[in-house]
């Protein structure tokens, strides 16, 4: 069972907490992280990407010059792909690139992805991240204590608002709740900073 540093608001030292071997302390499978990832980016795309082809183009009924006799290559059509104003030859049309990926491989990959961060020394568990106003300046100020002032993922048990707002205009800080981890956005990031009661929350949704 790994144990990892808390540390208070101010960025100091405030204890130990042993984290849960099945979803800290498990095997980092890179074949399922990798699925799983693809699958995220994949289904963030919306697919709404359209091109005219030269059927779908107007006009162009018109033969530009005759067969023969000209001396020029021989032309159907003013919209075919290689005029100017032509059609695009494949172009491309609104599709799904949704994939599908089971519950159980998601779970995997989440426990290898926090594993991971675990192994690596990236993961900051802090005690009571919460905000009592609306101060950007305070949580940038604890993310430099805690040495996460490169991009930074903040794990919070609950949207509070005046949480999430105070990390929002700290580019290189997002925040996502509990319920709402996925493993590319636990490994997009260099420091995976987490509320305590967000670990309580983890272990409690994905820990069954």
């Amino acid at each position: 069972m790994p144990n990892v540093q808390v540390f208070d608001m101010a960025g100091k030292p405030a204890g130990e907490i042993a984290l849960s071997d099945k979803l800290f302390g498990a095997e980092v499978k890179s074949a399922v992280i990798h699925s799983v990832v693809r699958a995220y980016l994949l289904n963030q795309r919306q697919g709404t990407q359209s091109a005219l082809t030269r059927g779908e183009v107007s006009g162009g009924g018109k033969k530009p010059w005759k067969q023969k006799g000209t001396g020029r290559a021989r032309q159907g059509s003013t919209r075919s792909p290689q005029w100017t104003h032509g059609g695009v030859a494949f172009a491309p049309k609104p599709r799904s690139y949704r994939v599908s990926v089971n519950k159980k491989v998601r779970r995997l990959a989440l426990a290898g992805a926090l594993s991971s961060k675990v192994a690596d020394g990236d993961l900051i568990v802090v005690d009571g991240l919460a905000a009592s106003e609306y101060k950007t300046s305070v949580m940038d100020k604890l993310l430099k204590a805690l040495g996460a002032d490169k991009k930074t993922t903040v794990v919070l048990a609950d949207a509070d608002e005046k949480t999430v707002k105070s990390f929002a205009n700290i580019p290189y800080a997002s925040t996502i709740q509990a319920d709402s981890l996925n493993a590319y956005q636990v490994l997009d990031n260099k420091k995976l900073v987490v509320a305590k009661a967000a670990i309580e929350k983890i272990e409690e949704v994905y820990g069954k």
